[in-house]
Order: structure tokens, then sequence, then C-alpha cells
């Protein structure tokens, strides 16, 4: 745990009694401060009790003697209409802050010189994050990671100056922390996401870009306009930018020429390092997930050797396009996080052909209709759940299928036909472009039953990685 000193002997309001709540509410008393919880889940309020938390209905206490009200990430904010804690903290002129912003003051006055790494994106930041902090534990820096994945970030282990934190951050834990000051930042890139709760793109951006903007060295990925504007503004205000492109040949910066990792100095190129033969960063949209690890690494110290062989030793993250099993020509992926067209398209752009594609489930709007660029590579494609009328419906005659109805039977039905396939590897990859909800409770659950039912195939070699 990470006591939170810096409210010692205040009172300190919070509301969000889930386990990163509870987490920091217990940072908050361990720190000395005076806390009184609540949550709308009279459940929630029950547990944090027993657990020796002070609570009580926020409608009735006395907000004007608070020093701070921290809110779960989970609450709205701002839109579409402040949460009513939210209205009552503003009203008595307390300042709303999130367990991020508590981090980064404990940082600042107990260990400044403490790396901190800090990710955000819309797209790939729990991969970014994930490899940022396994290539700086191979390479023995003693190393914590957490936010918006894995553990809550109070529950981290006590600051120290030599101690290195790698940490996912949601806009919505963005949001909540003014004072965010990282070593290195990275900003991945900027797609429309949660505008329920940021009302605009450019509201979006903007929370997004406070990140990089407090950041000594702000790593910023330039292959979206959102992205390449925010590099350009915070260049022109004097702070140290690195661009980073999975895509264009920069004059200075570091980007992807195929699986070659490269650094620009003013049009002068060099090898930094490479992801050729690395199987669980497959693809171009994790050459920029580990571009971006590589530049924050290289600006805490490592060097490229240790950089190189933390890249080869990743064993990726569950259910991205996690390789679970091989036998024989025929690898099995389970990319069951992709629960829509957008997330299906980095693994379906990973494999030039010979793709057997397991997709289906409850659907989202569009369907897979932004993935027809794709149908060419796709050998097959095995149809479950709700989606599969509706996707059969656009396949047509452009990709061959079946309506598999079960994950069991399409598992089942792909790994038989790509074993017949004499054309080279074959790949039987479940990237669903939809929900699980229909017939699983979560991605999780899905991804688990397609990697027990690819293993027990007969012949099929588990491939060790995230479990």
């Amino acid at each position: 745990m990470i006591p939170a000193a810096s409210f010692s002997g205040k009172r300190v309001s919070l509301f969000g009694l889930g386990g990163s709540g509870i987490a920091t509410a217990h940072a908050l008393i361990a720190g000395g401060a005076e806390v009184l919880a609540w949550d709308d889940n009279p459940d929630s309020v029950a547990k944090a009790a027993a657990a020796g938390i002070a609570t009580g209905d926020l409608r009735a206490a006395d907000w004007p003697h608070f020093a701070a009200f921290v809110l779960s990430p989970g609450v709205p904010l701002t839109h579409p209409k402040p949460h009513w804690t939210v209205e009552l903290a503003r009203g008595a002129g307390v300042e709303v802050i999130g367990d991020i912003e508590l981090f980064c003051r404990e940082r600042i006055s107990q260990a400044p010189a403490a790396p901190f790494i800090a990710i955000t994106g819309t797209n790939g930041k729990s991969t970014t994050t994930a490899l940022t902090a396994h290539i700086l534990m191979s390479a023995g820096r003693d190393t914590q990671m957490g936010g918006n994945i894995g553990r809550a970030i109070m529950t981290l282990d006590p600051l120290e100056p030599r101690r290195h934190y790698v940490v996912e951050c949601s806009s919505y834990q963005i949001d909540l922390a003014p004072s965010i000051n990282p070593t290195a930042g990275v900003l991945l890139n900027l797609t429309p996401d949660h505008l329920d709760r940021h009302g605009t793109m450019a509201h979006y951006a903007s929370i997004k870009e406070r990140l990089v903007a407090g950041s000594d060295t702000a790593i910023v990925g330039v292959d979206d306009s959102w992205c390449a504007q925010i590099a350009d503004r915070l260049e022109r205000a004097g702070r140290q930018v690195i661009r980073i492109s999975k895509r264009l040949p920069l004059t200075d910066g570091y980007f992807a020429d195929g699986t070659n990792l490269m650094e620009a100095n003013h049009g002068r190129y060099s090898r930094v390092a490479f992801l050729e033969g690395i199987g669980s960063l497959r693809g171009q949209h994790n050459a920029q997930n580990a571009l971006a690890a590589v530049v924050s690494c290289l600006k805490v110290g490592l060097e490229l050797g240790e950089i190189q062989a933390g890249l080869e030793s990743f064993p990726g993250l569950a259910h991205r396009m996690e390789q679970v099993g091989r036998k024989d020509h025929v690898l099995f992926i389970n990319d069951s996080k992709a629960t829509n067209a957008d997330a299906a398209a980095p693994a379906l752009s990973s494999f030039t052909n010979r793709v057997y594609w397991i997709a289906g489930g409850l659907p989202k709007e569009g369907g897979i209709e932004p993935l027809r660029g794709f149908f060419p590579r796709i050998a097959k494609a095995y149809l479950i759940g709700e989606a599969a009328p509706a996707f059969s419906a656009t396949l047509g005659e452009a990709v061959p299928y079946e309506i598999s109805g079960t994950l069991a039977a399409a598992v089942e039905h792909a790994a038989n036909d790509a074993a017949n396939d004499t054309g080279g590897e074959a790949v039987v990859l479940l990237s669903p472009a939809c929900a699980s909800f229909d017939q699983f409770k979560n991605f999780e659950v899905r991804g688990e039953a397609f990697r027990q039912a690819a293993t027990a195939i007969d012949g099929v070699k588990p491939i060790g990685g995230p479990r």
C-alpha cells in the first residue's frame, strides 16, 4: 500500500466503494486522514463498513469541512451530467480528485525521483503498459504496474526513489488527476470513445492531452490527426516531445519500418529494436505499442540490449492476440477482447491469408461491414451466437462460412479445416467483433473457453503465456 499522507489530519469524503475505492479509503486512513465514504449500492457500503471504513450518506455530510472529495473514476464527473456528489462538492468549494491524483501527490512529496511512466490512448494502452513493465522487470528493475490494469494504484508497493511505476490511465482517471506529472507520458492514439461521458471528441482529446502535457517527456503517436495536433501544440509550448509512428517514416522520432523499430534524428535513421519472430507482438498495432515501450524505457535509463531482450520474452496479454497453442502448421489465437469490428481489425490485419475466423456473439452497431477489406484474408468464417445471421448476410459470397452456433463447435470445425489446409501456416482466430453476453459472462470467460477447447485438441501443444 501507498499511504496517502498528504491528507494527514484532514477530513476527506469518498464516493465509490468498489475494489479501487476501498483500497483508496484504506490508503487515506493509513496516511492519517479521517474518511467518510459512501456508495449508491448498499451492499458496497456494508462491505466497506465491515472493512473498518467509516461510512455515511454524503447527502447529509458537512461538506465545507472536507479537504477533498475522492471520486471513483466510474462515476460521471461532467457528462451526461455531474453525479450528485460532484455537485455537492463543487457547491462547497471542495476539490474533486481520484486515486491517480493521490499517487501523484505522494510521489512528489515522498520520492520525486521515482521513475513514473503513465500510458493512455484509445487503443493499445493495456498491452503497452504490460510490455513496458515486462521490459523493466526483465532488466532487473524494481517495477510496479497498476492503475487501469491489474492492481489499484494505491495498492502498489510504497514509493522509493529507485522503484519504477508503470501506470495505465483511462480518460476517467486523468480527468480526476489535475497534477499528473509522469517522467514519461505516453499518448498512443485517439479515436471517438466514451463520448457519453465526455460529451465531445474535442473534450475527450483535451483530457487525454493533460497526461502528456504534464510529463517531463511527452511520447505521442502521430498517426491520427488529434494526436498529431497535440504533439505540435505541446512542442510550441516548449514541452519535450518525442513522436512515434507505426506507419510514417518520421524525420525526427521513432517509427516502424516493417518489423524494424527505427530512430530518426534529423533524417538519419538507425535501428533500435526489432519485432521479427515475436509472435506476441505481431501486427502494425503492436509495432506502435512496442515503439512507445521502447522510448519510455530509454527515457528511464535502460540500454537497447535490455529492451530487445524484454521484447523477445514478452508473453502478451490474455485474450489480446494471445497465442494459445500450435499443432503442426496451425496456430490458435485468442483475441476474445475484440468486442467490436474496430477491435477485431488489428488481428485480421496481422495475417495475410489462411485465417479460419471465429466471429459472433452479441452484435454491436455496424456489425462486421467495416472489416470487408480483410475478407480476402479469410479462408473460412465460423459464426456463433446471436450475430450469426447478420454476419452471414454481410459475408455473403465473399467469404465461405458456416453457422457453427457454439464456440466449441466452431473451434472443432475450424481446427479440422485448418489442419487440412496445404497452403502454409494457417491460423484459427477467435476475434469475435461482438460482445460475449449472449453466451458468456464476459470476454475473459469466452477467451478461456476458446483456450480450453483449442488445447484439448489432440496434438495441440500449448504456448506459454498469460493465464
